[in-house]
């Protein structure tokens, strides 16, 4: 389906609501079968997970709930002594909220119940499409939520089966995408990957691929050019992981592979207007050594030669 006008995607949006407040229960006027509403569930889970002992005021901003409706909830749950008021230390006016050792009791079998209730809703979903939830999940709050998510960890592993294929086919697209380059670039990835898997050296050449949440998100090689000379090649990180520390992380490994092996520079070929890209080089200690015009990738491009001296 194609969402081309305001209204069909507001629609969508609408469509995708509805499907999933009904398929999280959010809608039952009890949660888990225990006797708290919704919001309650929701104060009492701010209150379980808050780093510091938030203030009503806080906790009101934080949930976005009327405050006289907050109010009425934190009263009753004084009443059955789950909270209690604490001053402040520094400031006598503030007083900070905190679940009592009965809220925390009360809590729990909410929490356990939630967490069953989640994974039962995974384990119906295949592994793949376990991820693909996850990673779409990211998305939306990614480009919805006004505060910037914490950082996913990820991790950087060794290349297997299966990931120089995706190395390839996500250069062709990406570069397409953001620069208009033709099959003709996706072509050359695909030879140099190739070459990579018929002649890998693991004493001499690697390839770093970045994990996240199970996707690869980044890649980046290092191959041998010459007997005291390794050369950085398809660098990559995904665009719903930049900014997150990954491409400097790829590019300081490749570095340190070379110094453990033995070569006396690491050179690199890349193009003018990839910014980003130029920026984590020169970060690196990289230096632009030569410039070139040329015809590629149904561009006019201006090849840039970079290269770090090791010793």
């Amino acid at each position: 389906m194609i969402l081309s006008t305001p209204d069909t995607r507001i629609e969508a949006v609408r469509r995708f609501n509805r499907f999933y407040t009904r398929r999280i229960g959010v809608l039952r006027p009890r949660l888990y079968g225990s006797k708290h509403s919704l919001a309650e569930v929701r104060v009492l889970y701010e209150l379980a997970h808050a780093g510091a002992n938030p203030t009503a005021s806080e906790l009101q901003i934080a949930l976005d709930l009327d405050a006289g409706y907050l109010s009425r909830i934190l009263r009753g749950f004084e009443a059955k002594r789950l909270i209690r008021r604490a001053r402040s230390d520094t400031d006598a006016r503030r007083l900070h909220l905190k679940l009592t050792a009965a809220g925390r009791e009360a809590f729990a079998p909410l929490d356990r119940a939630s967490h069953d209730e989640i994974a039962a809703l995974l384990a119906r979903v295949p592994a793949g499409g376990q991820r693909r939830v996850i990673a779409a999940m990211g998305t939306i709050r990614s480009l919805l939520d006004d505060a910037p998510a914490p950082p996913t960890p990820y991790l950087l592993r060794t290349h297997r089966p299966g990931d120089i294929g995706w190395v390839i086919a996500r250069h062709g697209a990406l570069y397409a995408e953001e620069y208009g380059w033709d099959a003709a670039f996706e072509a050359l990835v695909a030879e140099i990957a190739a070459r990579f898997l018929r002649r890998f050296d693991p004493a001499r050449e690697a390839c770093w691929i970045a994990e996240r949440d199970g996707d690869n998100v980044g890649s980046v090689f290092l191959v041998q050019r010459s007997r005291y000379v390794a050369q950085l090649r398809l660098l990559l990180v995904e665009p719903s992981a930049r900014g997150s520390g990954i491409g400097r992380r790829l590019v300081g490994e490749c570095i340190e592979f070379a110094r453990r092996a033995g070569y006396h520079k690491v050179m690199l070929w890349t193009n003018a207007g990839l910014d980003a890209a130029r920026h984590l080089y020169e970060d690196a200690g990289f230096r632009l050594v030569r410039e070139e015009t040329h015809r590629s990738f149904g561009k006019d491009l201006v090849g840039q030669t970079f290269e770090l001296a090791l010793r």
